[in-house]
This record gives C-alpha cells, sequence and structure tokens, in this order.
C-alpha cells in the first residue's frame, strides 16, 4: 500500500514538472527565439522557389483495400473447421454448418506489407475498427507472393489451439471482393507532393549509425562556434532516445535541442523533422500511458509564422498511400487532429476534412482515416458549443459515406 502511494505521489509530482518545464517560451510567446525564428524565415525564403519548383504532378494511389466479413468460433468442431477453411468453404456454408459462429459482415479491410526485425518481409490485413484502435488482424511473412496474390471468395485465417489459458479457436477474413487501389485526385497528390518537397525525403532527421544515449545541450550553445553547433548537432543525429516511461521528457527534450541547432546552422531538413515529431510525439518509449498526453504540446503556431503552407504540409502527411516516397513523413491521426484544433486556420482544415469525408472519389481507407483526423480535431477543442456545431456538421457528412461504413458510426454527442 505504500510503495502505491508513493508511486501515485511521483506520478502527481512529475505530471506537475513536466507541464511547467516541457520547454522555454520565448517573449513572442514561441519556443524558438525571435532571432532563430528569422533565421527560419530567412531559410523558408530562400527555399520557395525550390519548392514552386516542384513536381507537384507525381500520381499517388491509395492503400490496396477491400470489403469483407469476419468469423471468430471457438466452439463446435474447430479442427473439423479448420479443414473446410483450407478447402475454401463458400461463406454462406461455412456459417450455416457453424451456426455458432461470430460474424461481422461488410468490413473495410486494408493490406500493407513491413519488415520485421528478422528483416523478413511481413503482410498484415487488418479490419479498421470505428470503435477502438483494437481492431481484427492477421500477419504472415509474404512467402508465395502473399500481398500481391488473388483473394476474392477465399480465406485468411489465424488457428489458436487449446491451452490452459484459452480454448481451442480460428479467427478469419473472407475476402469476399478483391483488393484494389485507386489513384488520388490530383488535389490530394499535390498536398502529398508539396509536404514531400518541404520536408525533403532525402534527408532524414537521424543518421543510419545512430546508437541510443543521450548528448547534452550546453548552456552556452548559441554562443559556441558555428563549427562546433554542426559538430554538436551531427552528435545528436547518432543518438537517439528511447523513454523509459510516458512521463519521460528526454525524447521530446532531445528533438527539440535537434531543432534548435538545426535552426542555428540552417539546416531545414532536420529542423523540420524534428519539429513535426514533436508535433506529432512521435517518439519511442517503454511504455506511454494516456495521463501524460495532455502535457504534451502541438506547438503549430510556431510552423504556421513561418511562410510555409501549414494546410497542405498537414493534410499532406494525413493520406495513407501505396507508393510514398522513400522517407515520406506520415503524420499520426491523433496528434494532427490535436494540431489542428489550435491552428489559426482550422476553419480550413474543417472545411477540407468534411469535404474529404464526403468525396466519393477518394477511397473509402482515406475518407475513415479523415473521419478520425475530424474527431481528435473536435475532441481537442475546448468549446462545447463549437464542439457541438462540428458534430452536426460531421453527421450531415457521414450520410455521404457509403452505407457499409456509415452504418458503423456512432456520433456520441452530449
Amino acid at each position: 500500500m505504500d510503495r502505491l502511494l508513493l508511486t501515485l505521489i511521483s506520478i502527481i509530482i512529475t505530471l506537475q514538472l513536466f507541464g511547467q518545464t516541457e520547454f522555454k517560451t520565448y517573449k513572442n510567446g514561441l519556443i524558438y527565439s525571435d532571432e532563430t525564428m528569422n533565421k527560419l524565415g530567412n531559410i523558408v525564403d530562400s527555399l520557395n522557389f525550390k519548392y514552386k519548383t516542384c513536381d507537384l504532378n507525381t500520381v499517388f494511389n491509395s492503400k490496396p483495400q477491400t470489403i469483407g466479413h469476419i468469423i471468430r468460433l471457438d466452439t463446435n468442431n474447430i479442427k473439423q473447421a479448420k479443414k473446410d477453411l483450407d478447402n475454401n468453404i463458400s461463406f454462406e456454408s461455412f456459417i450455416e454448418k457453424y451456426p455458432n459462429s461470430e460474424i461481422e459482415k461488410n468490413v473495410l479491410i486494408i493490406k500493407y506489407k513491413y519488415q520485421n526485425y528478422k528483416h523478413e518481409e511481413v503482410v498484415r490485413f487488418s479490419e479498421v475498427d470505428f470503435n477502438s484502435s483494437y481492431g481484427f488482424k492477421i500477419q504472415q511473412t509474404n512467402q508465395k507472393g502473399l500481398y500481391n496474390k488473388q483473394v476474392e471468395n477465399t480465406w485468411l485465417y489465424d488457428y489458436n489451439e487449446k491451452s490452459e489459458y484459452s480454448k481451442e479457436s480460428i479467427r478469419a477474413f473472407y475476402f469476399s471482393q478483391e483488393f484494389k487501389t485507386t489513384p488520388l485526385d490530383l488535389k490530394y497528390c499535390r498536398q502529398i507532393g508539396y509536404s514531400d518537397c518541404l520536408i525533403d525525403t532525402l534527408t532524414t532527421k537521424f543518421k543510419n549509425d545512430s546508437k541510443s544515449g543521450w548528448v547534452e545541450l550546453p548552456k552556452n550553445w548559441q554562443n559556441i562556434s558555428s563549427k562546433k553547433q554542426k559538430k554538436l548537432l551531427d552528435m545528436m543525429r547518432s543518438t537517439k532516445v528511447v523513454g523509459g516511461c510516458s512521463m519521460d521528457s528526454r525524447p521530446r527534450e532531445h528533438a527539440i535541442h535537434i531543432a534548435l541547432l538545426s535552426a542555428e546552422t540552417t539546416n531545414w531538413e532536420v529542423f523540420l523533422k524534428s519539429h513535426l515529431d514533436i508535433m506529432n510525439d512521435r517518439f519511442d518509449r517503454m511504455s506511454d500511458g494516456s495521463y501524460a498526453w495532455a502535457e504534451r504540446k502541438t506547438y503549430i503556431k510556431e510552423l504556421e509564422e513561418l511562410d510555409i503552407n501549414v494546410v497542405d504540409l498537414l493534410i499532406g502527411i494525413s493520406f495513407r498511400i501505396e507508393n510514398p516516397s522513400t522517407n515520406h513523413y506520415y503524420g499520426r491521426i491523433g496528434s494532427l487532429g490535436r494540431a489542428i484544433s489550435e491552428s489559426k486556420n482550422k476553419e480550413q482544415f474543417k472545411k477540407q476534412m468534411l469535404s474529404m469525408i464526403e468525396d466519393s472519389e477518394l477511397d473509402d481507407y482515406n475518407r475513415v482515416l479523415t473521419y478520425f483526423l475530424y474527431i481528435s480535431y473536435n475532441k481537442s477543442l475546448e468549446n462545447e458549443v463549437e464542439q457541438k456545431e462540428n458534430l452536426i456538421q460531421l453527421k450531415q457528412s457521414i450520410n455521404k459515406m457509403p452505407v457499409y461504413l456509415s452504418d458503423k458510426i456512432k456520433i456520441n454527442q452530449k
């Protein structure tokens, strides 16, 4: 009991300290001084011609997606059910033969591939769940070309043997259609292209040989020579900081140090990636409790003070696409929504989000992600009247989504 009490006291004290001391704020109300902001402004001015000549006509394609069904079964003859799936029994015959199956029809399913820690190519099939972030998933190594395999009217399942902790069970996707990918409208492609051009996908924030550790930022860092500042920045880019828990502020402190040094040494590419990581709270931590999230600010205002199109930048990194540029920066939907709620351009953001949700030419997955983006934005607002008005508008836009999606969305309007 005493240990629990001490833990709670420690958390409360740390929360108070974190909220008070995350980053220094200057007289301009920003986390970068006027001098630093002027340097960043000069960089943006000098690069604007480059941005205007970027290729903004690249066509980006949606992630492969389809509509299918999910079955879950943990009673009757599971081994026989497994054999039936191996023999590609029809969906109708399966539910007739196994009436105790838990069935979820007409779900949006996404597939994508990645490399695991063993450097194996893995394919993940994921349900897009409107009620939680724990939708049904199946992942397998990409053997026999699984990623490009024709799947219409076929099954993909997970079989779990009986143990002292769980029943024998089967969970499966039934794909009623093929996966398909579609080109995004040029107006969306240009926003993605703008974000790529502004962020510069050729440069990475960390170097390939970076190792875990910590590099201290000297108190007199602004007064040391440019050569030493660049060397210090190089050391920080060669060091990755992993948070020990949700209250460990070191990953964010490390990022702001990189951003400050990058601005001081006119390294725009590294600066922007580091600042976006802060805004998206995109860091590795051993654990990350939700009680710490509210203390982490998004600092969108700093970007809006510069001569860049923040709306196109943030919308551009919110899309999920099949053919991204190497090192394309993906924003975290929840964090982007919080940033939008703090934006001076939130009405412009809101107008585009509602338009995207309604857009029948936009793929279903990106429409759903935009719905989640809107929900995150609205929940982050402090004005309850504004929140309620936004939900009324959202309901109208949801009615223009495909029925199999709109029927699954439940708006909680208090």
